[in-house]
C-alpha cells in the first residue's frame, strides 16, 4: 500500500519556513513510513492547497492523510479541507484529515523545553520553574478556538511556574502591550517569553520585536525578560504530526 501526506500550511514569504517544512516532511515520511511527504499552503504564496492535492493524487497512492499544521483552525482552514475532501469524489485515492495541532500535551512539554532552554542560554539554568513568570504570546484570531487553545496551554503551565498567561499579536485582546504590563505588575524576577508559532516566518522575525520592544521599555517592575525560540522543526513537532495521522488513519479504518 502506497501511502502519503500532505502538510497544509498557513503560508509565508520568508524561506526559513519552507526550509523548515522541507525537514518536517522529511522526517515525517522517515518516521511514519510514508512513501511520499509534501507541503501546500493555504494562503500567501504557491504552492497551494489544490496543487498539493493533485501533486500527491498524481502519485498513484492507496492513502493520502492531509495534515493541517495549525496552532488553531480558523475559517479559511475549514474551507480548504472541505474542498480537499470533495476531491475525494474524483479519485480512488483515499483521502483522510487530521485534527490541527492543538490542545495536545506535546504541545506543553514544548513550551516547557523551550522554557528551559532559553534560561540555560541566558545563563539562569539554575533559575527555579516556581521562581519564573512565563507570557506566551501567540498569533490571534477571530476564530474562538484560538483562546480556547491558549487557554489549555497556560492552565497547564501555571502549576509549574510562578506565573503564566497568554497575549496575542494581532486581532483580538489582549494585545502584547497589555500582556507585558500585566505581567510587570506582578513583579517577576524572570519574565520567559515564550514565542508560540510554528515557523520562523515574517511574525517571529520582526512583527513580534515591533510590538514587545516597547512593551517592555516601557515597563518596570520586570527584572530580566528573555525570549524563547519559535517551536520549529522540533522532534517533538513531528512527533505530534504523526501521532494525528495515526489516530485520524485508524478511525478512517
Amino acid at each position: 500500500m502506497r501511502r502519503g501526506m500532505l502538510i497544509v500550511d498557513r503560508g509565508s514569504r520568508e524561506g526559513e519556513v519552507r526550509a523548515e517544512l522541507d525537514e518536517i516532511c522529511a522526517r515525517a515520511r522517515e518516521g511514519g513510513g510514508y512513501d511520499y511527504a509534501a507541503y501546500c499552503f493555504l494562503e500567501v504564496l504557491p504552492p497551494f492547497m489544490p496543487e498539493g492535492i493533485s501533486g500527491a493524487l498524481a502519485e498513484n497512492l492507496d492513502t493520502l492523510t492531509v495534515v493541517p499544521y495549525f496552532l488553531y483552525p480558523g475559517k479559511k482552514l475549514k474551507a480548504a479541507v472541505r474542498d480537499a475532501m470533495r476531491e475525494q469524489a474524483t479519485t480512488t485515492t483515499r483521502i483522510i484529515v487530521t485534527r490541527p495541532m492543538r490542545m495536545h500535551a506535546t504541545l506543553v512539554r514544548l513550551v516547557e523545553s523551550r522554557v528551559r532552554d532559553a534560561l540555560d542560554g541566558a545563563g539562569l539554568s539554575g533559575t527555579a520553574d516556581s521562581d519564573v513568570d512565563v507570557l506566551v504570546i501567540g498569533h490571534g484570531s477571530v476564530d474562538p478556538n484560538a483562546k480556547r487553545s491558549l487557554d489549555y496551554l497556560v492552565e497547564r503551565l501555571r502549576p509549574r511556574y510562578r506565573n503564566a498567561s497568554y497575549c496575542l499579536l494581532e486581532i483580538e485582546q489582549p494585545d502584547i502591550a497589555s500582556g507585558v504590563a500585566g505581567c510587570a505588575r506582578a513583579g517577576p524576577r524572570v519574565l520567559v517569553i515564550v514565542f508560540y508559532f510554528l515557523h520562523e516566518g515574517a511574525h517571529v522575525k520582526r512583527d513580534v520585536y515591533a510590538d514587545l520592544n516597547p512593551a517592555l521599555e516601557a515597563s518596570s517592575g520586570i527584572g530580566r525578560a528573555i525570549v524563547t525560540r519559535h517551536l520549529g522543526t522540533d522532534p517533538m513537532m513531528v512527533d505530534l504530526i504523526l501521532e494525528r495521522a495515526m489516530e485520524a488513519e485508524t478511525g478512517a479504518n
